[in-house]
């Protein structure tokens, strides 16, 4: 009896014994497990959220300072696409509002409140220069000008008319030839030439479509103007 108590102590130490060990062991693993987690977690990529980039007032590469407006103003493409202005934010003439012409197309705005005040075409293929200069002579001191050139913009202009844009700060008014492309933004009353002027000759040598030159892009910040 003596034996056979002695073997079954026996084993149930080796039972408690064996079941110690498993039990560690488990233990072990699952530190492990975690430790390893948290290492990989560490070093692990963390997730990116996708992010838009900015977007700035008429598509503009930059905001403008709060003082200033923003414009954008694109040229026509030949004969066939039209001129595009957009002024704070705000389409004021494009083929898809259907107010822009072959020629000079001008948009006229409050250079204190940023309000659109009147927006034309001036056919300068056939039509009469008399109505341009008409129009130029009743802009308002403190006007933002705003003009684009679309198909042809010089055959009908005259001195005067050169003379009443090269007041409102254009600088290549005066060489403006048949079917150049041309965007401007100056202002009545400026005392200086506008630095928001482009310009590119007809030239057979270096226009990009058939008869015409390539289209012009130009934005920028102008202003407000103050009391």
């Amino acid at each position: 009896m003596m034996r056979a108590g002695g073997v079954l102590k026996l084993g149930v130490l080796v039972s408690i014994f064996f079941l110690a060990v498993f039990l560690a062991f488990e233990l072990l693993e699952n530190h492990t497990n975690l430790n390893i987690g948290k290492v990989l977690a560490r070093y692990a990529p963390g997730e990116t959220v996708p992010t838009k980039p900015p977007r700035h007032k008429c598509g503009l590469s930059k905001s403008c300072p709060e003082d200033h407006f923003a414009f954008k103003i694109t040229s026509g493409a030949a004969s066939v696409v039209g001129p595009k202005m957009c002024f704070q934010d705000n389409v004021l003439m494009s083929g898809v509002k259907n107010n822009i012409g072959r020629g000079i197309n001008i948009a006229l705005i409050n250079g204190k409140t940023g309000e659109v005040i009147k927006t034309d075409s001036f056919d300068m293929w056939s039509g009469d220069v008399k109505t341009l200069i008409k129009f130029l002579k009743e802009i308002e001191d403190g006007s933002i000008v705003m003009m684009a050139t679309f198909d042809d913009p010089a055959t009908k202009l005259d001195e005067e008319a050169r003379n009443l844009i090269g007041d409102l700060g254009s600088s290549s008014i005066s060489i403006l030839g048949f079917r150049d492309n041309w965007v401007f933004v100056g202002g009545k009353g400026i005392k200086t030439k506008s630095p928001f002027e482009q310009h590119i000759k007809n030239s057979a040598e270096t226009n990009k479509y058939e008869g015409w030159p390539e289209v012009l892009e130009m934005e920028g910040c102008i202003p407000i103007k103050r009391e």
